[in-house]
C-alpha cells in the first residue's frame, strides 16, 4: 500500500511522461475547522484530473474551474487563501469560519520530483523547499524530528515515512498491519528469529531485521516517532522486545494477548526484569482498540487506530477522549 507522497508523486511523474502538464498545490496552513491538515498535497493536471487533497472536495473543484478557465499563467509558485469571509467558507465547505492557505506551483521542478521520489522509494526523509516568486525547489535530507515551516516567502515540507514501526513475529496479522501502516508512512521493520516464519515474509517495502527481538529492538535504537508491537504470541520472543521498548521512549508499545495473558506478562515483567512500575504500564495489552476484531485483517486494523489515536494525543486508558496534544512529525505550521 502507498503513502499520500508516493501516490501524488508517482501521478506527476506519470502525467509529465505522458506529456501533460500538471501543478502541485500544498496547504500551508490552515486557522480554525479545516479538513485538511498542513503538508496535505494535490497534483492537479491540465485537464482537470488530481490526485491527492487538499481539502473535503469543494477547494478542489474550485481549483479545477480555475486552472481550465484560466490555466496558470504564472510559472513560479505563489500562495491564495481560502475561507477568508465566513460567507467563502461555508461555501468551500470550511465550518467555524476556517481559512486555509494554499502554495501553488504551477511549473514544478520534474528532476527534483524525481530525486523526491527516490529518497521517498528508499524508505528515506526529504525536505522540499519552495520559494513564493522564484522557480524550481530544493531537496534535502531530513529526520523525524523536521516538521513543515512557512513563513509566507519559503514553504519547507516533509516527505517520506516520518514514523517506523518495528513488529516482532512474522505471522498473518503481522503481515496485514505492515501493508496498513505503509499508508499511513510508517518505515516498517519486522524482527522473527523463527526461521520457519521469517523465510515466508513477502510485504514489499518492509525490512527484515536479522536477531533475537531485544538486539533488535536496542539496534533500532527506538525514539519517539517509533512503535513497537510484539505480535508472536510466545512470551520468550516478545518479553524479550519489551523488556528493552519499554525503556525506549517509543511513543507506543504493544503486545498480543488476552486480558489474563498480559496481566500475566505485566507481573513478569515486574518481577523477573529491570523494569518500573510506570515503565510496565506505558505497555498497551491486550494491544489494539476493542472494536471486536478476530480475524488478521481486523485486529491488525484495531492496533493500528489505537497507535494513530495515542498518535494524535486522543487515547487514554478509560478510552478515547478530546484531542489534546499530538505526537508531531513533519506536520506543524510555523
Amino acid at each position: 500500500m502507498n503513502s499520500t507522497d508516493r501516490q501524488v508523486l508517482d501521478a506527476a511523474l506519470r502525467w509529465a511522461a505522458d506529456g501533460h502538464r500538471f501543478a502541485l498545490v500544498t496547504v500551508a496552513r490552515t486557522w480554525g475547522s479545516a479538513p485538511r491538515p498542513p503538508g496535505s498535497w494535490m497534483a492537479l493536471r491540465d485537464d482537470g484530473q488530481v490526485q491527492g487533497s487538499v481539502s473535503g472536495g469543494c477547494i478542489e473543484a474550485d481549483l479545477i474551474e480555475r486552472l481550465l478557465r484560466e490555466g496558470f499563467a504564472s510559472s513560479e509558485p505563489y500562495a491564495v487563501k481560502y475561507g477568508v469571509t465566513q460567507d467563502e467558507a461555508r461555501r468551500f465547505g470550511l465550518p467555524c469560519g476556517g481559512t486555509m492557505e494554499l502554495v501553488i506551483e504551477p511549473w514544478p521542478d520534474l528532476a527534483a520530483l524525481e530525486t523526491l521520489s527516490a529518497v521517498v522509494e528508499r524508505g528515506e526523509l526529504a525536505r522540499r523547499t519552495v520559494v513564493m516568486g522564484q522557480e524550481g525547489c530544493t531537496i534535502t535530507a531530513a529526520s523525524a524530528a523536521d516538521s513543515l515551516s512557512w513563513d509566507e516567502h519559503a514553504l519547507s515540507t516533509v516527505h517520506g515515512p516520518a514514523w517506523r514501526l518495528l513488529i516482532i513475529g512474522a505471522g498473518q496479522i503481522s503481515s496485514y498491519l505492515a501493508q496498513m501502516a505503509q499508508a499511513l508512512d510508517y518505515q516498517v521493520f519486522l524482527c522473527d528469529p523463527r526461521s520457519e516464519y521469517a523465510a515466508e515474509w513477502q510485504v514489499p517495502g518492509t525490512r527484515l531485521l536479522p536477531g533475537m527481538p531485544d538486539d533488535v529492538v536496542l539496534e533500532l535504537n527506538p525514539d519517539a516517532h517509533t512503535a513497537v508491537v510484539a505480535l508472536t504470541h510466545d512470551p520468550k520472543l516478545d518479553d524479550m522486545a519489551l523488556l528493552e521498548a519499554l525503556k525506549a521512549p517509543a511513543f507506543y508499545v504493544g503486545a498480543l494477548g488476552s486480558r489474563l495473558n498480559n496481566r500475566r506478562r505485566r507481573e513478569r515483567l515486574l518481577e523477573h526484569f529491570d523494569l518500573t512500575a510506570d515503565e510496565v504500564a506505558r505497555l498497551h495489552g491486550p494491544v489494539g482498540l476493542p472494536i471486536g476484531s478476530r480475524t488478521p485483517p481486523e485486529i491488525a486494523l484495531a492496533v493500528l487506530a489505537e497507535m494513530t489515536a495515542v498518535r494524535n494525543g486522543v487515547w487514554s486508558p478509560d478510552g478515547l477522549r478530546p484531542k489534546r496534544a499530538a505526537a508531531e512529525a513533519g506536520c506543524r505550521a510555523a
